[in-house]
């Protein structure tokens, strides 16, 4: 495994909607093994293939040791519940900062696999948040779009000050 370079917002690639994976092969598990050796580094719970310059709809999640690493090609939300939850979050390529966003609390959700296998699954609670925010960044909606602007231009300032040492 490779660790990768996470791209440091506001770089534009962080906007840009990430493609279909189409093709499903020893390179493509590469990829997803190289991602998950950058996240724990990081450290994070979750990267997707646009944090390190890949516009390809690939997310690795790993929320605690004993969920294990879930990886996810082409994940997209089918439904969303009316009931919310607030959570912290934050994001690799902003390392150190979090806010509360809010979020539906359980969604129903269809990926592949690394075989191009489809598959549907329900979620809750911090996986549901966990998905939600990474098929946001592969959408190329950086998570702090879900705050106010209040609380963005804070955050904003607060990374520029940091990158200015």
């Amino acid at each position: 495994m490779t660790r990768l370079k996470i791209l440091s917002y506001p770089d534009p690639m962080l906007s840009q909607t990430c493609r279909l994976v189409t093709t499903f092969d020893d390179e493509l598990r590469t990829l997803a093994d190289d991602l998950l050796e950058t996240m724990r580094a990081a450290p994070g719970v979750g990267i997707t293939a646009a944090h390190v310059g890949t516009l390809l709809r690939l997310t690795v999640i790993e929320l605690s040791p004993e969920d294990g690493v879930r990886i996810y090609a082409n994940p997209e939300v089918l439904v969303s519940s009316n009931e919310t939850m607030r959570h912290m979050e934050g994001s690799v390529s902003m390392p150190g900062l979090t806010d509360e966003v809010e979020r539906p609390k359980t969604i129903r959700f269809r990926y592949q696999d690394l075989g191009g296998n489809t598959h549907e699954e329900d979620a809750d609670g911090f996986l549901a948040i966990g998905i939600q925010h990474e098929i946001d960044q592969l959408d190329g909606i950086f998570w702090l779009k879900r705050l106010s602007r209040l609380k963005r231009d804070r955050l904003v300032k607060k990374w520029e000050k940091a990158a200015r040492g």
